[in-house]
């Protein structure tokens, strides 16, 4: 079985944490006695403060951890959770026993896909089969401005729409998916089948599947922000049908 990539032992160097941390590319480590319990941990910074302070590579790990951590229970609850990870300065949490053994650790980025996924609830899933990636990945240029996904799962996405001044989205239809809007910020021009209308902060809009649909900015010098639920059991770029765009993508 390969060692496992998180966690470390104090009485190794220092140099096998820089190459631990070097290949799990998180930027941190675990630190753990012979049986299993939690002493310490161990990030690239405290490597970083100890070599400057006159510490060495070959230095054992035990001279530059950090003795004084965060962690959570493995009966903590979600709430628990969440609170920790609104401080700025925790980015993971080894997850324990009563009497500190190691059982799981969860990052910050890992808690967000988590939520972002509707991922259930559950302190033994193994977070690190979660892509962290996707946090900047669901951020989409687009010629109008942009959309970043805020939740996604099998029967839903949802986005927040940035539509730049006199930007404007294709003249559409989906045949799988329908979409809720609700006006964050700005004023825009709708077009919901034969229908027309300003909408402002505050206003909502249903566009049913299979009918046209557009949404514009108005102004020449303020964005438009939108609220997207889109509900349906596909949300692929080619279920978008275009039928008039002023950037030339029909």
């Amino acid at each position: 079985m390969e060692p496992n990539p998180y966690i470390i032992y104090p009485e190794q160097k220092i140099k096998i944490a820089l190459e631990k941390i070097d290949r799990n590319r998180h930027g941190f480590l675990i630190v753990v006695d012979n049986t299993n319990k939690v002493v310490g941990t161990l990030s690239d910074g405290d490597i970083r403060r100890g070599l400057i302070s006159g510490k060495g590579v070959d230095d054992y790990v035990d001279l530059v951890k950090s003795s004084t951590f965060e962690y959570i229970s493995i009966d903590s609850s979600f709430k628990e959770l969440m609170q920790k990870f609104k401080s700025s300065r925790i980015d993971f949490l080894p997850i324990v026993t009563n009497s500190l053994k190691l059982m799981n650790i969860i990052t910050k980025k890992q808690f967000h896909v988590l939520l972002m996924e509707d991922v259930k609830y559950d302190l033994n899933f193994d977070f690190f089969s979660l892509d962290e990636a996707k946090l900047d990945h669901e951020i989409y240029n687009r010629p109008w401005g942009y959309y970043k996904t805020t939740f996604l799962n099998e029967q839903t996405r949802a986005k927040i729409i940035k539509v730049l001044p006199k930007g404007e989205l294709s003249l559409q239809e989906h045949k799988k998916r329908e979409e809720h809007w609700v006006i964050i910020k700005g004023c825009g021009k709708v077009i919901i089948g034969d229908s027309v209308k300003n909408v402002y902060p505050g206003d909502y809009v249903f566009v049913p599947k299979g009918c046209k649909h557009k949404i514009s900015n108005k102004s020449s010098d303020d964005t438009l922000l939108v609220s997207e639920v889109q509900l349906g059991d596909y949300f692929g770029e080619d279920d978008i049908i275009r039928y008039k765009d002023i950037y030339g993508r029909i």
